[in-house]
């Protein structure tokens, strides 16, 4: 992909298709156009779901290591284009260059640990003997494919964040069908290129480029789509699950990350963590940090070295090497956080730093004492901007913490074991990051929230959890012998 318009081809079934109707892609850099993709229909989605019908049947009937070797494959293919699939996630999303460059990084590493994971797609032997009248029966259980998946993918991590519902759908032996976000389709593209030059069997995969109204309500309301997994916002995620009916329904509905940092914590790794993890990807991250609970003692000190941090961060053109943070998606999205951050000022909040717009661009942006009734304070932000608040205790910290509808990630900075248990066993989060801020993962893990953060895990073991059912196998033998 370069900065040349060039027009992308959906991938339906297996087969690359064009539409005179397109979508335009462009750079929230400066509104260029990068690309134009289809802009699909009802009867685009209704095709792909038949297809995905024999799909599903094909990829039940892989051998493991098949799909072991069409995921390597893949993953070879992704490394040896890395800039190639970097620059498009630059260029299309909100990332700069370098932050392309690690996700895709972590997109092979995705698939990789999608192809792995399918050897260990195991069951277990049941003793049917527990039960009086049963001493003549064996059996066990193993995992089967659910089927037909319908995977709804969003614009801030357009490559990984689809490598996680496509890989473990391939390894656990479904189809699946990818309605990637509308600004960010280019990425998903490139992965399902990736696939097709791996040689994955034709009908497994889809990828329709088109408008969620269009195509996304046909997709989640099908009775042949037997799971639905959505990344994205609780409004939407709230819809979607009215609208499914009776099908496994997996969502990672975004956050309001806090992170604590106590007294005893070494404010030389607190700090830097922080400021990465509030401005990494414009703030456009679900782990992204959005509140810091500082103890009174070292509240001053942590201000003053975070200020001066995000002072030095560099933010302006994405795919310049020496760009921390480049743009918001659009310019309507950092209008929103624009007024949000004015709300909380007229509100009473203390600027500290940042909170100037340009276009799509929002300064890296910290506030101080945001009252509770802020939007700010209650919702996804899901720009930079980051709210610092002093606390007396820890008690406090992980009482305010818990006091919003989400629940994703926390982190806490502390060297006290038993302080660092204390908040493992009462934030009310999917994941506790100990030493580190709330947006540290790997792929590995298991990745999901409570509350309005979402249901079920993500991360790729527990993806194929998700993605496949318990069958019991009983026997009855006429004549067993007890040995």
């Amino acid at each position: 992909m370069t900065t040349k318009t060039a027009v992308q081809s959906m991938y339906l079934a297996g087969e690359w298709k064009n539409r005179e109707a397109k979508i335009d892609v462009l750079n929230s850099h400066d509104q260029s156009l990068i690309a134009s993709v289809p802009s699909a229909n009802k009867e685009d989605m209704l095709f792909a779901i038949e297809e995905a019908k024999e799909g599903r049947e094909i990829s039940s009937e892989l051998p493991i290591h098949e799909r072991m070797t069409i995921l390597q494959r893949a993953a070879d293919y992704v490394e040896e284009h890395m800039e190639r699939y970097a620059k498009t996630i630059a260029l299309e999303g909100s990332k700069t260059i370098q932050e392309a460059r690690g996700e895709v990084k972590r997109s092979v590493e995705t698939i990789r640990i999608s192809a792995e994971e399918a050897r260990r797609i195991t069951g277990e032997t049941i003793s049917f003997d527990q039960h009086a009248g049963s001493e003549d029966r064996v059996g066990y259980y193993y995992q089967f494919p659910v089927g037909i998946i319908g995977a709804i993918t969003p614009f801030n991590d357009p490559l990984n964040l689809v490598a996680h519902k496509v890989g473990p759908a391939i390894a656990s032996g479904n189809a699946i069908i990818v309605k990637p976000a509308s600004v960010t389709p280019l990425s998903a593209l490139l992965l399902a290129e990736a696939l097709d030059y791996a040689g994955l069997p034709n009908k497994i995969l889809s990828v329709v480029t088109g408008s969620g109204r269009e195509v996304g309500d046909t997709l989640v309301t099908h009775p042949a789509i037997r799971k639905i997994s959505f990344t994205g916002g609780l409004e939407t995620g709230q819809k979607l699950a009215s609208q499914a009916g009776l099908k496994k329904i997996n969502m990672e509905l975004g956050s309001n990350s806090p992170v604590i940092v106590l007294d005893d914590a070494i404010l030389e790794e607190a700090v830097p963590a922080c400021v990465s993890g509030s401005f990494a990807a414009a703030g456009q991250n679900c782990i992204g940090v959005q509140r810091i609970y500082v103890q009174e003692e070292v509240y001053h000190s942590f201000e003053q070295q975070f200020i001066k941090e995000t002072s030095t961060y560099n933010y302006g053109d994405k795919l310049l090497e020496s760009t921390d943070m480049g743009p918001m998606i659009n310019e309507n999205e950092a209008i929103r956080v624009e007024e949000w951050v004015s709300e909380a000022v007229e509100k009473g909040a203390d600027l500290l730093i940042g909170g100037e717009r340009e276009g799509a661009y929002y300064q890296p942006t910290v506030l101080a004492n945001v009252p509770g009734d802020c939007m700010l304070a209650k919702e996804e932000i899901f720009g930079p901007v980051v709210l610092l608040y002093a606390v007396s205790t820890l008690e406090e910290a992980i009482d305010r913490s818990n006091n919003v509808n989400y629940g994703l990630h926390a982190g806490i900075f502390t060297e006290n074991l038993e302080n660092a248990f204390e908040a493992i066993s009462r934030l009310q989060v999917g994941g506790v990051m100990i030493n580190d801020s709330s947006d540290y993962r790997i792929d590995a893990m298991p990745f999901g929230g409570v509350k309005g953060s979402g249901i079920g895990r993500e991360g790729v073991k527990a993806s194929i959890q998700e993605m496949t059912e318990p069958r019991v196998v009983n026997i009855k033998l006429k004549h067993r012998k007890k040995v």
